[in-house]
This record gives C-alpha cells, sequence and structure tokens, in this order.
C-alpha cells in the first residue's frame, strides 16, 4: 500500500497559523533544519545549524518566524521525494530532531497501566492474554483514571493489592509517587514522516503507541510539540522489564513528526493536554484497527514529567523529547481469538493530532528498515565543513 505524502495529510488544520519547524536531507549539502513558510520550506540553517540551537533560544517560535533563509521547494515536492523508494536527486524530509536526546514516560494512563500488567503476568504468551485482563480487572477495576498518582488513595490501593498477591512494578510505576521515564532511542536515531518503523523480527506480539511528544529545552522549558510512535514488543517486555531496552530501541522503532509545532500565542501546552491522537493501522491483509489518546485522561500533567526528568539531578544540555505516555490498548483481535493485535510486515500506521498534523510510516523487520549511518561525529563534521559551526 502506498504512503500518503499529500501536505494538506501531514498539516495541522490550522496549517497557516501555525509555527512548523523541522529538518530536511539536501543532497550534497547534508541536514537543514527548515521552516514551513506559504507552503515552502526555507531552510534557515544560516541562522541555527540545528534544531537543538533553535530551541535554545529565548522564543524559539519567534526565532524561526524572523530567520532569513534559502527556499529550498514546495512542502508538496518534497514530502512526494521523502519515501525511500521515492527519493531522487533532491530533497526529503528528515526527523524533526537532531541533538536532544530521546526519552519516553510509560505506564501514563490507567489502561495502559493494566496492560503492562497483563503483559508481566501471561510472560510474552498472547494467547493468555484475555483470562488474564479478566482476573486483574476483577481485582482492581477497569477505571483508575480518578487515581492521583503518589495520593493517599494510591498507596491505600498498593497496600490492598499486595495483600491480595497482585501488585507489579508496572503499577508501582502507574500510581506511585515516582514516573517512569526511560531512554526511547539514541540521539539521532529517530525516523520521520513517511519513513519505515522496524519490528525486531524475534517478536511474535508487537504494537504501535500513539503519543503526543513534548520538545524541552536544556533548561526544562517545554518549548513545543509533535506527535509520535512509540513502537513496542509485547512478547519481549512481557517476558522482563528488564529486557526494557530490547523491547524499545530498536532501527527505527521511534518515529516522530512530520514537524515541531512551536509553542506561541497559539499554540500552548493547554492545546497539548486538550489534545486527541489518533491511530490508524491498515494491513495488507485488509485489516483495519482505529484508536485514540485523549490526552485529557492521563494520569500525570505533561509539565510533572518533564520536570521528574530533567532538574538538579539530571542534566540535558542539548535538551530532550519526552513521549508521553498512551492509553490505547491493542486487544483487538487480528488473528486467534483472544490473541490481540501485532503488527504484519507492510503496515501502514498512521498517527495525528488536529493541531501537530500526521505522521505516516509504514512497517517493516528492522533489519530490512533504511540503515541508521548518520551519527553525532558525521553531523559535526557535517556542519563544521559547511561553516556552520
Amino acid at each position: 500500500m502506498p504512503l500518503d505524502t499529500a501536505a494538506s495529510f501531514a498539516l495541522p488544520e490550522d496549517a497557516d497559523a501555525a509555527t512548523l519547524v523541522g529538518r530536511v536531507w539536501r543532497p550534497e549539502i547534508g541536514p537543514s533544519v527548515v521552516v514551513l513558510r506559504d507552503g515552502a520550506l526555507v531552510d534557515i540553517s544560516g541562522s541555527f545549524a540545528t534544531v537543538r540551537d533553535l530551541c535554545e533560544t529565548a522564543d524559539p517560535a519567534a526565532a524561526a518566524r524572523a530567520a532569513g533563509g534559502e527556499t529550498i521547494g514546495t512542502l508538496a515536492d518534497i514530502l512526494a521525494a521523502t519515501p525511500r523508494t521515492a527519493r531522487g536527486a533532491g530533497p526529503y524530509l528528515l526527523p524533526p530532531i537532531d541533538l536532544q536526546a530521546v526519552k519516553a514516560a510509560g505506564v501514563t494512563f490507567a489502561i495502559s497501566m493494566i496492560e503492562r500488567v497483563i503483559e508481566e503476568q501471561v510472560r510474552g504468551a498472547p494467547e493468555r492474554a484475555a483470562s488474564v485482563r479478566a482476573e486483574i480487572n476483577a481485582i482492581i477495576g477497569e477505571d483508575l483514571a480518578a487515581l492521583k498518582p503518589g495520593s493517599e488513595q494510591a498507596a491505600q490501593l498498593k497496600a490492598l493489592l499486595i495483600e491480595k498477591g497482585a501488585w507489579s512494578q508496572y503499577l508501582e510505576v502507574g500510581i506511585g509517587p515516582d514516573a517512569e521515564v526511560f531512554s526511547k532511542a539514541q540521539v539521532l536515531s529517530s525516523v520521520g514522516h513517511l519513513a519505515e518503523v522496524g519490528i525486531h523480527p524475534m517478536s511474535s506480539w508487537n504494537n504501535p503507541e500513539p503519543e503526543m511528544v513534548l520538545v524541552v529545552s536544556s533548561a526544562g522549558t517545554i518549548v513545543g510539540a509533535t506527535v509520535g510512535n512509540d513502537v513496542n514488543l509485547r512478547d519481549v517486555e512481557g517476558r522482563s522489564a528488564l529486557l526494557l531496552s530490547k523491547a524499545k530501541d530498536n532501527n527505527a522503532s521511534a518515529a516522530l513528526g512530520p514537524f515541531i509545532r512551536l509553542f506561541d500565542g497559539g499554540f500552548t501546552l493547554d492545546d497539548v493536554r486538550a489534545a486527541e491522537v489518533r491511530l490508524r493501522v491498515e494491513g495488507e491483509d485488509g485489516f483495519v484497527l482505529d484508536g485514540s489518546s485523549a490526552m485529557s485522561k492521563i494520569s500525570r500533567d505533561p509539565a510533572d514529567l518533564v520536570a521528574q526528568t530533567v532538574g538538579k539531578n539530571h542534566q540535558y544540555p542539548d535538551g530532550f523529547v519526552l513521549y508521553l505516555g498512551t492509553m490505547f490498548a491493542p486487544i483487538q483481535d487480528r488473528g486467534a481469538k483472544g490473541e490481540g493485535f501485532t503488527h504484519h510486515v507492510g503496515d501502514i500506521v498512521t498517527i495525528g493530532s488536529p493541531k501537530i498534523g500526521r505522521l505516516q510510516n509504514k512497517v517493516v523487520r528492522c533489519p530490512d528498515a533504511e540503515p541508521w549511518t548518520f551519527g553525532v561525529a558525521a553531523l559535526m563534521r557535517n556542519l563544521a565543513g559547511r561553516g556552520l559551526l
């Protein structure tokens, strides 16, 4: 199935009012920071060599709007040339971040917390998920959204579940005082809109995780947002939480984009708090899955998750992006009854939000995804050679 390369598909509903920045690969030049203006992408690398540099300014949105630069093509033409099979001699879109660390918060929605407990209990065997789900819901209930993490009520529930032998490490980070924040991917290893996302060949039970992603400066200031796919191997993490890095950090396993929408008078953190993140998976077998995450149902406020990530005890001199977690529960059966959802090679995954735009990727096995070869050393050499450092 073809990817949707239309500009209107990628952009937010109010694109004319949005400050959208990203990155483009320019053949014979290299990665360039761009801003969208009147349907075209303008290279502002002369002012900001990296997206990291732009995000470190006092007002990134104003700085991006004021920066001069070279128009390198229409968004429509650049998107058409972005899928790996469609590239030619012209520029194509990259993921919109560069030197930022890629972090993710887990178990931030009650429903996903229950699913993580199920993964732990079934030890990677999807055929047991439905029966275990029923058992757990009978003990803890299906709706924990009103329970404030770290509260006295949460502590009381913890004591009750321990007494019943039903406590889990996932409940600890879901309703306890400390959030789960982990490293999702290496710097520069993420993939962008119209790229391939990778599923490790060892996995037979996996899923997309549609999430809002915050962009944060080194000072801990949230400067913008995008959407992302925190690709997850349910069977691997279910075997042991100590396998989290193997379940989460693989070739092409962290997608985000198409652009960063910078905060300004028309788009703020409150828009993120009120956002709906939508998911659609379309398979070559005719399977279709639709889902969504309402950010209003998140258990921990996005600002609190950022505060637990950065501070006096943990600095990020190049800033970071933070996946905020998902309430999407992939329990719709695709194969055998009771085994729930898992990806097939060739799936088209679309994740979007009205004020952000839509991120679309095609599922492949990790060894078949486009290799990641351009790392930090390559970026520094490239920028130095262009006189941008």
